[in-house]
């Protein structure tokens, strides 16, 4: 199955409230017939784009293609948090790596934070960056673990995370089914798709150049790499692969190690009280393994994540999908219509940590970002962009990072994301 494909229209954005609240500009033209660069990127999401942006302003010239339209998969489609740190917390890290390399870690997580806050103060990037991220718990055993945790980065990390109780985080967040949790005010939330659009547009402005409707479906490697799409050829001295959840057969090395799974966002209509869902503007995630994700959008609408997939078509009522989870946590938005409900792609792997790779002396790879990709995933743009101009330290680091191949290869991964998400989905139901 083409995931590119299999679930939208080609050259069409989702329906949803981030692409009917963008300037989504003309589509691009598709690449037409041979044309040379110093790089290739595949790809136009946050990766891609951010690659390209810091390669065409150390003066490379850069050829991005994307087989849809910039920002298309889980760029321009996902919560729009901005976790800071890695997607492993860092107790689990120093147990993988060692409490050095894991500090090293979370010192680069915190970097990618600024990396995005940076580039949307100099790009002015109107994508509605506001701070404050929280984790909160069902389960009081749960809050325990979270209110550890802050225990533990205040203590190893000198970092303040604010920590609540039940009733501290009713102040911010009054659902009856949350038991406390804690709040980081470092990171934040944005619009994803104003955030893609807006890297675009920067990439351009410094000399990158962007095909759409440009699907790949050949590669050659060597001292120069060829790039076959449809309609021409991209002959490059470095290729990176930004596709994530879309990669395809691209690489049988990365499809191995780097799984694609669906997730659901509905955008509710405006709310007339929105204090009774938060009375902060912060972004909230849950502790559950299918995890519920929410925030208020500028208009005040709520922006919902959650439902498991136990396959890769999307559901056919998606906004039923969401309800669910959604009033479990808001009984009283039970009957609030909703205006959009969209899926997407994103990608995950064993060790929930991302797969950087060198495929070949000049070929970089970087997805598998396990829904901690707004930040990370512009950071690995910018660390492949770096290692091709020699500085490959922080490429390597994250490279170095512990990855093992889902059991069974590609053939047996949908059946089973399906058998995992089945026993995660109900264990949440259980409490366990």
């Amino acid at each position: 199955m083409n995931l590119l494909y299999a679930n939208d229209r080609p050259g069409t954005y989702p329906d949803s409230w981030y692409a009917a609240t963008s300037d989504i500009g003309p589509v691009r033209a598709p690449l037409p017939g041979t044309v040379q660069a110093d790089v290739c990127v595949v790809g136009a999401g946050y990766t891609g784009m951010s690659a390209a942006l810091h390669l065409a302003q150390a003066g490379r010239r850069v050829v991005v293609v994307e087989a849809q339209r910039v920002g298309f998969g889980a760029s321009g489609r996902n919560g729009g948090q901005l976790g800071a740190g890695q997607r492993v917390e860092q107790p689990d890290l120093e147990q993988m790596v060692g409490h050095d390399r894991a500090r090293v870690l979370w010192d680069m997580g915190r970097a990618a934070v600024a990396l995005v806050k940076a580039l949307v103060a100099e790009h002015a990037i109107d994508c509605h960056l506001k701070p404050g991220l929280a984790w909160t718990a069902e389960h009081s055993s749960d809050v325990d673990d979270l209110h550890r945790y802050a225990e533990h980065m205040a203590r190893h990390y000198d970092y303040p995370l604010e920590v609540l109780d039940a009733a501290g985080f009713a102040r911010f967040c009054p659902s009856p089914a949350y038991k406390g949790g804690i709040l980081d005010w470092e990171p934040g939330h944005l619009h994803p798709l104003r955030y893609a659009l807006g890297l675009a547009r920067a990439a351009e402005a410094a000399g990158a150049v962007i095909y759409e409707g440009s699907a790949v479906h050949d590669i050659s490697e060597g001292a120069k790499v060829t790039v076959r799409t449809d309609g021409g050829v991209v002959e490059a001295d470095h290729l990176i692969l930004a596709c994530n959840g879309y990669l395809g057969g691209l690489s049988g090395q990365v499809a191995a190690r780097v799984m694609p799974i669906n997730n659901f966002v509905v955008a509710t209509a405006p709310l007339d009280d929105p204090d009774q869902v938060l009375a902060q503007d912060i972004a909230v995630s849950d502790g559950r393994f299918v995890v519920n994700y929410f925030r208020l959008s500028h208009d005040k609408r709520l922006l919902f994540g959650g439902g498991e997939s136990y396959g890769y078509r999307f559901p056919r009522d998606i906004a039923a999908k969401v309800r669910k989870p959604m009033t479990e946590i808001f009984p009283h938005l039970a009957d609030v219509p909703i205006d959009y409900a969209w899926g997407g792609t994103l990608a995950i792997t064993m060790k929930r940590l991302p797969y950087l790779v060198r495929l070949a002396p000049n070929v970089l790879s970087a997805s598998g970002y396990s829904g901690h990709g707004v930040g990370t995933a512009t950071q690995a743009g910018q660390l492949m962009a770096r290692a091709i101009q020699g500085d490959g330290d922080g490429f390597d680091t994250m490279a170095a990072l512990p990855t093992i191949p889902f059991p069974g290869g590609t053939a047996m991964r949908t059946p089973l994301l399906a058998l995992a998400m089945t026993w995660y989905s109900m264990r949440d139901r259980l409490g366990l």
